[in-house]
C-alpha cells in the first residue's frame, strides 16, 4: 500500500512511519522541516517537504495514496488555536477530496464528541466534523486518551515543591496512553480494508488514579513522597502563565483537566472502552525517571 503519514517525526508520526515500512508498505512523511529528510529517508520512507497550511501541496502528496494518515501539528504560537485546527481540517479536506483519497486515519483526541467545555480539544471536536463532511470516504477517528507524556510538564513543579499540582483530586481515574500504543492502532486502521463510512476507535494504555501515578513516578524518581495536589480552576491556570503560557493556553488546558475531573471528558469513552494497550504506568515511569 501506499501511505502517507503527516506529523513529520513526531512522537506518533516516527513509529508509526516505522512500522508501516518494516510491514513493506510505501510510506511518504509530511514534514515542514527539510532538516528532517535525511532521518525520514533513513527509516526507508519518503520525504514530502511542505506545509499542511498548503492545501495545494497536501493534495499533490496525497495523489495516488491508499491511506492517508492526518494529525493537526501542534503550533502554540498561534493567536487562536481552535481556528487554526479548522484551518488545517479544511486543507485536509479539500486535499483528499482532490486526490481521491479514499481511506483516512484521523488522530482526534477523547473528548472530542463534545462541542464546548474541553478547552484544546474543541479544536479536534472541529476537524472531526469537517472530515466527517467528505463524500466517500472510510474514515476513522482515533481518539486516544490522556498522554503519559502529558506528565513531562510537570517535572519543574517536582524539583521545586515535590509534588504534581493539577486541577483535580487524587482519588480521579484516567486512561492514559502511550504513543507507541496510538501507533499500533493507526497501523492497524490504516492497513486494514474498510467500507465507506465512519468510525470511531478509542485508543488507551492504563486506567489509574492520579494519586497511582505520583505514586508510580515518585517510586521511579526516588521520591517515594510526591504527592498529586488538588489545585483549583485558577491556581492552575496562574501557575501556567507564570511559566510562560499564554493566557489562552493556559485556559484551554485548565478545562481540560475540569472536564477529567467533572467526568464529561470520559463520558463517550466509558461507553466504548478498547482494550488496554501494552504500555502500562510503571512502564512510562521508567521512561520519565529516565528523562528527569
Amino acid at each position: 500500500m501506499k501511505i502517507i503519514v503527516t506529523g513529520s517525526l513526531g512522537n506518533i508520526s516516527k513509529p508509526l512511519a516505522t512500522k508501516l515500512v518494516q510491514q513493506g508498505h510505501s510510506v511518504t512523511v509530511v514534514s515542514s522541516k527539510p532538516d528532517k529528510q535525511p532521518e525520514i529517508e533513513a527509516l526507508g520512507a519518503a520525504a514530502a517537504i511542505g506545509s499542511v497550511e498548503d492545501a495545494d501541496f497536501l493534495a499533490k502528496t496525497f495523489t495516488g495514496a491508499d491511506a492517508v494518515y492526518l494529525m493537526v501539528p501542534p503550533k502554540f504560537a498561534v493567536a487562536d488555536s481552535r481556528a487554526y485546527h479548522q484551518r488545517i481540517g479544511r486543507n485536509y479536506a479539500q486535499a483528499i477530496q482532490r486526490a481521491g483519497v479514499r481511506r483516512v486515519v484521523q488522530l482526534s483526541s477523547w473528548g472530542a464528541h463534545l462541542a464546548a467545555g474541553t478547552g484544546g480539544i474543541l479544536g479536534s471536536h472541529d476537524v472531526e466534523g469537517i472530515l466527517a463532511e467528505v463524500p466517500a470516504i472510510a474514515l476513522t477517528r482515533l481518539r486516544p486518551t490522556s498522554f503519559y507524556t502529558n506528565m513531562f510538564s510537570f517535572a519543574g513543579m517536582i524539583k521545586a515543591a515535590g509534588i504534581i499540582g493539577v486541577n483535580y483530586p487524587g482519588s480521579t481515574r484516567v486512561a492514559f496512553v502511550h504513543q507507541s500504543d496510538i501507533a499500533h492502532a493507526a497501523a492497524e486502521e490504516l492497513t486494514t480494508p474498510t467500507p465507506a463510512g465512519l468510525t470511531v476507535r478509542y485508543i488507551a494504555s492504563d486506567e489509574r488514579t492520579a494519586d497511582e501515578v505520583a505514586q508510580a513516578l515518585g517510586a521511579a524518581i526516588g521520591q517515594p513522597d510526591l504527592r498529586w495536589v488538588p489545585l483549583t480552576d485558577e491556581q492552575m491556570q496562574h501557575n501556567l502563565v507564570s511559566h510562560g503560557l499564554p493566557a489562552d493556553r493556559a485556559a484551554e488546558i485548565a478545562d481540560i483537566y475540569t472536564s477529567i475531573r467533572t467526568g464529561a471528558l470520559g463520558e463517550d469513552y466509558e461507553q466504548h472502552k478498547p482494550t488496554l494497550g501494552k504500555v502500562k504506568l510503571e512502564d512510562f515511569a521508567k521512561e520519565f525517571a529516565a528523562a528527569f
